[in-house]
């Protein structure tokens, strides 16, 4: 499958526009390296389910925050795990700790800031909180 069609229906997302970025900054890392390994046998399918596990874990932190809950409650750490999973099933291996650096990207990088936002105000904060509450409680259990 070519990027143009494993891209397809994420228009919106120019993942182009980061390609150099994206290669200078983890390209040596392994975790680049196993994520470009996956990625490159997935058909469209494939990136279809991907988008919409992606959209349940950030949509379901989406509507506890706007009721109220406690990013470091259960359901909020419950859904910060699946997004952990969901990176380790998908992409490559992701451990707690790895996860808690990708969170504090989520929040120092105003064009993740951006994402999370458009979904509700303050929204880039409660990801980032979920997912080192989560780290945490992982953390405890040993």
């Amino acid at each position: 499958m070519d990027r143009t069609e494993m891209f397809e229906g994420l228009e919106e997302f120019d993942h182009e526009q980061y390609r150099e970025e994206v290669e200078r900054r983890w390209g040596h890392s392994d975790a680049y390296q196993e994520s470009m390994r996956r990625t490159r046998a997935y058909g469209k399918e494939d990136w279809t389910r991907i988008t919409e596990e992606g959209e349940t874990v950030f949509g379901g932190l989406a509507e506890l925050m706007a009721e109220g809950a406690p990013a470091a409650g259960r359901a909020a750490m419950d859904l910060a795990e699946a997004h952990r999973l969901h990176i380790d099933r998908w992409f490559y291996p992701c451990s707690h700790g790895m996860h808690r650096n990708l969170a504090d990207m989520y929040t120092a990088d105003p064009r993740f800031e951006a994402y999370f936002e458009q979904r509700g105000e303050g929204l880039a904060v409660f990801v980032q909180d979920a997912i080192r509450a989560n780290e945490a409680r992982w953390r405890n259990r040993s």
